[in-house]
């Protein structure tokens, strides 16, 4: 029945609606609505939400995120490449490493504070670059930041595809910010990018070079299934000059880039994206500060090798010679003392921070933060470490396939 004619009935026989009539009508109209059926998601469940302080490990924050958020914001976060079997295997490689208990347990709290590059850091821990923040939290990477800075002060390096431009991130910042780049063949372009970044405080440039020509097939699955993606992920529309949907815009990338960064570049340079042992050798031949061990979450060569897997070969070639950096994976403060223990210096996380400000917002941010950091004491004390020098991989017996 229409509104109208509920409105005109006869039988209703007076001028002005009581307060329930009004509100049935209006029900009745949006029950029936393409408005409402849009909002709809056939792809969830409609229980309740648990509050912040119901949740006890990370995990639990995917499935809060998943229901506040609309799903294309959710799955852009998720997916990865092509059959997303490096995104399964950053995680399952976890499993495959077993940690050795100590009987006999360091009685003072560990200490996990550490320093890279100038940045203090309470914990090995830093937020990984990731984009478009805004998707999930009106104050985007301000909100992330106020997160990490509160969970012990923990640093963020912030995306070149960031909601915001990194100076008022950094205006706003009360902790030190790092700066990612994905470069441009026109080195003019590098230059504004990172002398910008520079005077607005960076503190390290995280130069990414492992993500060039991936295809998200998942974003093309929930497309045809009626959903809307944040914005297009998945195979470029075919023409006779790509055939093949690759593209062209990081493909050129050489070691000579970093040799033309450094003219201008004065704060230390982190190569992101480095998975082999001959990579990682190159790197300290070409001067760079820092190897930075990472697959981007599984979202670039579908069916390469999980990050945890290549860290002792990649420890071994650098020799000690510059940090080791490493994300993939990462859930459990386990997972953070495996890797600690398999050589990286410090670990980075992408996902999570992610899950805790779709859920939370900034408080979001924390919460995961200092669930990880509890559980790394957690896991310290129970294999008798008392430090992050301590720390060594006699604690670690690998299983790898």
């Amino acid at each position: 029945m229409e509104v109208r004619d509920i409105l005109n009935r006869d039988v209703w026989n007076r001028d002005v609606l009581t307060r329930r009539d009004a509100l049935r009508a209006l029900a009745g109209f949006l029950a029936g609505s393409p408005l409402l059926r849009s909002q709809q998601d056939p792809f969830r469940d409609h229980t309740r939400v648990p509050g912040i302080k119901e949740l006890l490990n990370v995990f639990d924050f995917e499935a809060v995120i998943h229901a506040k958020q609309p799903r294309a914001a959710y799955d852009y976060r998720a997916y990865g490449a092509d059959s997303e079997f490096t995104l399964r295997r950053n995680r399952e490689a976890f499993d495959w490493v077993e940690l050795i208990p100590r009987r006999v347990a360091a009685a003072d709290a560990p200490k996990t504070a550490t320093e890279l590059f100038g940045t203090k850091m309470a914990y090995p821990l830093m937020v990984s670059p990731t984009s478009l923040h805004l998707q999930l939290h009106p104050d985007g990477e301000l909100a992330t930041h106020k997160g990490a800075a509160a969970a012990a002060e923990t640093p963020m390096i912030v995306s070149n595809n960031s909601s915001l431009p990194f100076d008022k991130i950094a205006a706003a910042a009360s902790t030190p910010l790092w700066v990612q780049m994905y470069p441009k063949q026109q080195m003019d372009q590098n230059r504004t990018y990172i002398e910008t970044a520079q005077a607005a405080g960076a503190k390290a440039l995280v130069v990414t070079v492992d993500q060039q020509a991936s295809v998200y097939e998942r974003a093309q699955h929930d497309r045809n299934l009626g959903g809307t993606p944040v914005r297009r992920t998945g195979p470029p529309a075919i023409n006779p000059e790509n055939p093949y949907r690759i593209s062209s815009n990081r493909l050129w990338y050489e070691w000579k880039l970093f040799d033309d960064l450094r003219r201008f570049t004065k704060i230390p340079i982190v190569v992101k994206g480095i998975v082999t042992a001959e990579d990682a050798r190159l790197c300290v031949e070409h001067g760079l500060d820092a190897v930075y061990v990472s697959n981007h979450g599984g979202r670039s060569l579908d069916y390469g090798p999980s990050t945890l897997e290549v860290l002792p070969e990649i420890v071994q070639a650098v020799n000690g010679k510059v940090p080791v950096l490493f994300d993939g994976g990462i859930r459990r403060g386990t997972d953070i003392l495996k890797a600690l223990a398999l050589g990286a210096s410090a670990v980075c996380l992408g996902r999570v921070p992610m899950w805790g400000l779709g859920s939370f917002g900034a408080n979001g941010v924390q919460r995961v933060l200092e669930i990880l950091q509890a559980e790394l004491l957690e896991a310290m004390r129970n294999t008798g470490q008392s430090s992050l020098a301590s720390i060594d991989k006699s604690l670690a017996l690998t299983n790898f396939p």
